[in-house]
């Protein structure tokens, strides 16, 4: 049969994004700041240790804390991100304004909804180089920061740390 179905489509969040006209009707009645307010943020590893070179398996738990359905909008397509030791998704590249992404993106949640999204990083960090040619290195031993956030100002965050050893 041909045509395409919202279902039959990937999720390029990394999760199920089952709506219902009720839900988003009654999510309408949630004031922004309080469905801001209402989501929470985890995040956790998969060890507490890792060899150099090792990949880093992440877990991210969101949580509308509301018995009510919300619906959050975000500045930009993006709705949520990660970072390691600060640097965005790994990578030390400047970020720019691209006027694609200024397509403001929505994060809707049923009354009391936790998702989880589960990421595999390869354990290396972007480098970019001014004159030379940019570079993925492993990260140095010691202890690291993996953060993740909501994208949007005032949006939750968390943070777990992890160890590389040699």
């Amino acid at each position: 049969m041909g045509g395409s179905d919202a279902a039959d489509r990937p999720d390029r969040f990394g999760f199920d994004e089952n709506r219902s006209a009720i839900s988003d009707f009654l999510a309408r009645f949630v004031p922004q700041p309080a469905a801001r307010r209402a989501l929470t943020v985890s995040v956790e590893t998969d060890r507490a240790t890792y060899a150099v070179g090792d990949d880093i398996t992440f877990r991210i738990s969101f949580r509308n804390r509301l018995p009510l359905p919300v619906v959050v909008e975000t500045p930009d397509r993006r709705l949520w991100g990660w970072t390691v030791d600060g640097e965005l998704e790994a990578s030390d590249e400047p970020r720019f304004s691209d006027p694609t992404r200024e397509t403001p993106g929505t994060f809707a949640f049923r009354g009391g909804e936790r998702k989880v999204v589960s990421r595999t990083w390869h354990g290396r960090v972007r480098r970019v180089g001014n004159d030379g040619p940019t570079r993925w290195v492993d990260l140095e031993p010691g202890r690291h920061e993996l953060g993740v956030f909501l994208a949007y100002e005032g949006g939750a965050r968390a943070t777990t740390s992890f160890e590389v050893r040699e």
